[in-house]
């Protein structure tokens, strides 16, 4: 099981840049597999990569992930060839979808439909990555436009890979399936490894409907880890990122993280929390959350118990562990990624 960084949401850590930089170099420099930015409604997880790309020589580059409905299929086939080229072929093009309240309330479109619009923007994606005159038509997208002056057209720049890697993340089983059907790896957030080995069935099951195995498909979840002896202490700084996701990452219908929690069994937890955040009560949110639903979604405790969790992801079929950290200072956050190292090298 490899190792990967999540720079989670540049800006919000109280980072400078030149930190960040610093933190990738230093992952690079362990030997951590890749680093992936994630997208919001702040900074361009892109933009960071391409930025990355010409500081750094071995360690991969992905996002996680661009929002599909923030820029048409083909300009994200334009993104992912330009940022491979820069890296010399390190790139991997993470994919969501995200949820109505940033769809809807930030890039002003319908949620509708968005596994068979995924469907059809991975197809484009791929035609055009691997330089193909981009035409297809689907029940979500049709290019070029039928009765139009449109005509086809081929990407002029050629990525490294053939083929370059799309991952989806991906939470619910019809996504899951879909991701295991259409994609080269899978990005879940949050997921306890007993929830990621029982996915791998609905993953294999999308496979089948590709007519292919998992052979070379990368399971690669994305999880806070924190190396702490006090075991309190360490609950306590997981609640605060936690309760933002479980509370108030989505709209009062729709939050994919808090159902997620919801299948995990801590249901009245859940629906607890998400009451308290969008009331404007996070203390109470963060008060609501057990220590149980923080052991699920998150891994941290003293190295032992670490490693226990690590050794359980990787025996749950995982191929790329991603870890977040969340101590708000640079060398906090350089101390962890080397403890997880050690960890993970020990195994």
């Amino acid at each position: 099981m490899r190792l990967g960084y999540s720079l989670s949401y540049w800006g919000t850590a109280g980072l400078s840049p030149a930190e960040h930089l610093t933190l990738v170099r230093e992952a690079e420099r362990l030997g951590y597999h890749s680093a992936w930015a994630a997208e919001t409604y702040g900074t361009d997880p892109a933009s960071l990569m391409a930025w990355l790309a010409g500081q750094t020589t071995r360690i991969r580059l992905g996002t996680a992930i661009l929002q599909m409905p923030a820029r048409r299929p083909v300009a994200a086939a334009m993104t992912a060839a330009t940022i491979d080229q820069l890296c010399g072929g390190r790139f991997r093009l993470g994919l969501g979808f995200s949820g109505p309240q940033l769809v809807e309330g930030w890039h002003g479109l319908r949620f509708d439909r968005p596994l068979a619009q995924a469907r059809d923007y991975v197809a484009v994606v791929r035609m055009a990555l691997a330089r193909e005159p981009v035409r297809y038509s689907g029940p979500t997208l049709t290019v070029p436009l039928p009765d139009s002056e449109g005509k086809e057209m081929a990407l002029a720049v050629e990525p490294v890979q053939q083929p370059l890697p799309i991952y989806l993340a991906t939470l619910g089983p019809q996504a899951v399936r879909l991701t295991g059907e259409i994609a080269d790896g899978w990005l879940p957030l949050n997921f306890p490894p007993e929830h990621v080995a029982a996915c791998r069935v609905q993953l294999q099951e999308g496979a089948a409907r590709a007519g292919r195995t998992l052979d070379g498909f990368d399971i690669a979840p994305m999880v806070m880890v924190l190396v702490e002896e006090d075991l309190e202490l360490a609950y306590d700084m997981m609640r605060p990122m936690l309760a933002l996701y479980l509370g108030g990452m989505g709209s009062r219908r729709h939050n994919f993280h808090n159902q997620l929690a919801s299948r995990l069994g801590f249901d009245r937890e859940a629906e607890t929390m998400q009451e308290a955040f969008l009331a404007g009560r996070q203390g109470e949110a963060m008060a609501a959350m057990s220590d149980a639903l923080v052991d699920a979604m998150t891994v941290c405790g003293p190295p032992a118990r670490v490693r226990e969790r690590l050794a359980a992801y990787r025996d749950a079929g995982v191929t790329t562990l991603i870890v977040g950290v969340v101590p708000p200072t640079l060398r906090l956050r350089m101390e962890q990624l080397r403890r997880i190292a050690e960890i993970a090298g020990s195994l």
